[in-house]
């Protein structure tokens, strides 16, 4: 799963070459979430992304702050991976037991939650992911991809030892 959606967007990336990364990845996620053969965990999953994304240019405007296209692009790429390995390891501790199903979850919401990319103190709104115990993607909107990528892939280990 998370190969082929690396794969698409490499694809994508290369055939709009003048389209940035975090646009692409918008935009693949727009379709999804608008393509009616899509599953509701597709549809969730990704309205997270646009969410997340839209968020990151909102708040980055709105605070008047200065970042080039491999700020967003690291972002968009980062939270890609965060998300489609979050899932397949989901469904790799699916297969194992309930608790170690929680396990994965805490991995990665915790690094979503431990690595802030504004420090936003609206709780509301980047916490509404987070606070919805029906989402598939229970992650803050305040983050930094990025790192958070990096934490849940060295904690994710441990779960899987």
């Amino acid at each position: 799963m998370f190969v082929l959606a690396q794969s698409i967007m490499v694809a994508q990336a290369q055939t709009e070459q003048n389209q940035s990364l975090f646009e692409t990845v918008h935009k693949y996620a727009t379709a999804i979430v608008n393509d009616p053969k899509s599953s509701e965990e597709q549809i969730q999953t990704n309205q997270f992304k646009v969410t997340a994304l839209n968020y990151i240019t909102t708040q980055v405007m709105k605070r008047g702050l200065k970042k080039d296209e491999y700020f967003f692009d690291s972002q968009a790429v980062n939270m890609q991976s965060f998300v489609s390995e979050f899932l397949m390891n989901l469904d790799k501790a699916r297969a194992i037991s309930a608790a170690k199903r929680m396990e994965v979850i805490k991995v990665y919401r915790d690094a979503s939650l431990k690595n802030p990319l504004l420090n936003d103190t609206d709780r509301e709104r980047t916490y509404c992911y987070v606070n919805d115990k029906q989402t598939f993607t229970p992650f803050s909107l305040d983050t930094d991809w990025e790192k958070a990528y990096e934490q849940a892939t060295r904690n994710i280990k441990t779960v899987f030892k």
